[in-house]
């Protein structure tokens, strides 16, 4: 893959960071293909995500699906 991308995410605790990497944990490899996959590692209060793709239209299209994912996972982890 020749475009990469990794993101950060500090949270609060470790538990909150691991309820958001266990929110999107079944998606990991279900939405990969021949242009874009994802990892994910929780260390810690910090999720980390690294997204990688063939071309810049295909890193902003899996950024934007990632990205999405934990905004959702956030906001529903603070609800519980």
């Amino acid at each position: 893959m020749d475009h990469e991308a990794v993101f950060a995410f500090e949270y609060a605790s470790p538990e909150h960071a691991r309820r958001v990497s266990t929110a999107i944990e079944p998606e990991l490899g279900a939405i990969d293909d021949d242009r874009s996959r994802v990892e994910s590692e929780c260390s810690g209060a910090e999720l980390t995500i690294t997204v990688e793709a063939r071309d810049p239209v295909a890193l902003r299209a899996a950024l934007n699906t990632w990205l999405s994912l934990v905004g959702v996972a956030e906001r529903a982890g603070s609800v519980c």
